[in-house]
């Protein structure tokens, strides 16, 4: 038995689990916004596995084929797709399962859910390739997340919005800036690698300006949302709010390089949270 629950442990390692919160606020605020207020208990637990399975194919692929790359860069060593816990198979059956089920999940949630659920895996499995090629990964990063809000009012109305395309862009530019302050820790090794990214194209100074300016456009993408959505008083204190903490986020990665995974798991975690409970009260009390 206890086998399997280190099995189960290794796997969760490998694709961090914990990391979701980062796409799941955003697939509800677009769920709440579109059934304006509470959708149901079928379509929540059909989100979640939604979300899950889509992030944990993402990650299972990203690992699968960056497997030679973490190998190489000390900051990866411990990764259960390197140290020799997971084997390539494993990796590989784990990817196409969760992709299986992601498919189901939107197969039950209406036709055009169903259809959108593959072009949807083509674009998130994409990230795992780009930067081999292209310094755009960052921005791909951010299309792959930014999808959630149009998959969470597309499981609610079958239809895609323009207020829930503000809120999508708004993602989009959001992870892109955090991915390339993440990014810089490995400056230096794709330096040497070959590997395209903009902190190892343009430098940390240009990463740190091109991520605030990704960042402002969120802020403005977001507001846009709040407007077109129709949204009241605490739907605006959330983007104010993300305003700070993003100000907040860049801060502390000037100040010093090291507070980098600080800025980009705590700091974008509240974020999320922060913003989907000012919505939900939006709906709720005005």
């Amino acid at each position: 038995m206890q086998k399997y629950i280190n099995k189960l442990r290794d796997f969760n390692e490998l694709v961090m689990f914990e990391h979701s919160i980062f796409s799941l606020p955003f697939i509800f605020i677009a769920m709440v916004v579109a059934a304006d207020g509470w959708f149901g208990f079928v379509l929540l637990i059909l989100g979640v596995f939604a979300a899950i399975s889509a992030r944990n194919f993402a990650m299972g692929l990203n690992r699968f084929a960056d497997r030679d790359i973490d190998a190489q860069n000390p900051r990866t060593l411990s990764r259960p797709s390197v140290d020799g816990r997971l084997d390539a198979n494993s990796i590989l059956i784990f990817t196409i399962l969760n992709a299986s089920v992601f498919i189901a999940v939107a197969y039950i949630i209406n036709p055009f859910a169903f259809y959108l659920s593959f072009p949807i895996l083509v674009i998130i499995g994409s990230y795992s390739y780009f930067k081999r090629f292209s310094s755009l990964a960052h921005i791909v990063l951010g299309i792959s997340l930014g999808l959630a809000p149009i998959a969470g009012v597309v499981a609610v109305s079958a239809e895609i919005t323009p207020w829930s395309v503000m809120l999508s862009l708004g993602v989009i530019f959001w992870v892109a800036g955090f991915d390339l302050l993440y990014s810089l820790q490995d400056i230096d090794f794709d330096k040497e690698r070959g590997l395209h990214s903009i902190p190892s194209k343009y430098g940390s100074e240009a990463t740190l300006k091109i991520s605030a300016f990704f960042h402002m456009l969120s802020v403005i993408f977001w507001a846009l949302f709040v407007w077109v959505a129709g949204l009241n008083l605490f739907a605006y204190i959330a983007v104010i709010l993300s305003a700070f903490m993003l100000g907040y986020e860049h801060y502390l990665v000037r100040k010093d390089f090291t507070k980098i995974d600080r800025a980009f798991f705590t700091v974008n975690g509240y974020l999320g949270i922060v913003f989907f409970i000012l919505i939900v009260l939006d709906k709720v009390i005005l």
